[in-house]
């Protein structure tokens, strides 16, 4: 045994470890470490080869889309999917009170195993004041389309978003902001590729979807519920008087 030590305390000094621990095996306790007897490898027998089997079958190809939503094909992807150099869209014109100039709502779309799924979202306007929210939530959305699976929470964390301000009144029901609004124009879009049910919602007609670029939706400028929240006294006087938002109540103006 003194010749086992001594030649584990000498490859550890050759190893250059700072301490090595040993045991000794006991009647009482037995071993703490023992090396089991490697059992011999039994002989392989070559057998018939066999495909190999997937989980769950694809969808057959001559499924909807809305079917293949209804059995649940929904992939959840670890990298997101890549560009192609065109994609198929549609541009949708949202009129808000607040807001002197429009909203253009771009959605394009990516055809993935048979089903048409939005890809990418883009959002212009002439009213500068929101270009750094609606860049920035423009392609927190695309990042999360692109990245696969039931991306349908996207629609209803935004239509669920209330102004302090008040919303406004679109087509016959209450909005109760302008993300709500753009939400709704993301779900209704879902709705008229096939990427989700109807849900009791009519679809977007042919008049009310166009081509890339060209006018969208609705001519009509929906009519605010009530005046916006003065920002100064927080009464709902606020009215434009000549293009500048000025309050009733107090003597508030942006552009004084």
């Amino acid at each position: 045994p003194f010749e086992r030590f001594k030649d584990v305390y000498l490859q550890a000094y050759a190893l250059g470890c700072k301490g090595c621990t040993t045991y000794r095996p006991n009647e009482v306790t037995g071993a703490v470490l023992a090396a089991r007897p490697e059992a011999p490898a039994e002989p392989r027998v070559p057998g018939p080869m066999r495909q190999p089997e997937l989980p769950l079958p694809p969808p057959a190809p001559s499924l909807k889309p809305a079917d293949i939503f209804e059995a649940g094909a929904v992939v959840y992807m670890t990298q997101p999917l890549s560009r192609p150099e065109a994609l198929p869209g549609q541009t949708y014109k949202l009129n808000w009170p607040d807001s002197e100039h429009a909203l253009y709502i771009t959605l394009n779309d990516i055809v993935q195993d048979g089903r048409r799924r939005p890809f990418e979202v883009f959002i212009n306007s002439k009213n500068m004041e929101h270009y750094a929210w609606t860049v920035a939530l423009t392609r927190m959305i695309s990042a999360v389309f692109r990245r696969g699976g039931d991306v349908s929470f996207v629609v209803e964390e935004m239509k669920a978003v209330f102004d302090p301000r008040g919303g406004a009144w679109m087509e016959g029901r209450y909005v109760p902001s302008l993300l709500a609004a753009i939400g709704d124009v993301i779900e209704r879009h879902m709705i008229e590729i096939g990427f989700l049910p109807a849900r009791g919602q009519r679809a977007v007609t042919s008049e009310q979807k166009l081509a890339v670029g060209s006018p969208l939706i609705s001519d009509q400028r929906p009519r605010a519920t009530r005046m916006a929240q003065c920002p100064k006294c927080g009464e709902a006087a606020l009215i434009r008087i000549e293009g500048c938002d000025q309050c009733t109540s107090c003597d508030y103006s942006k552009c004084w």
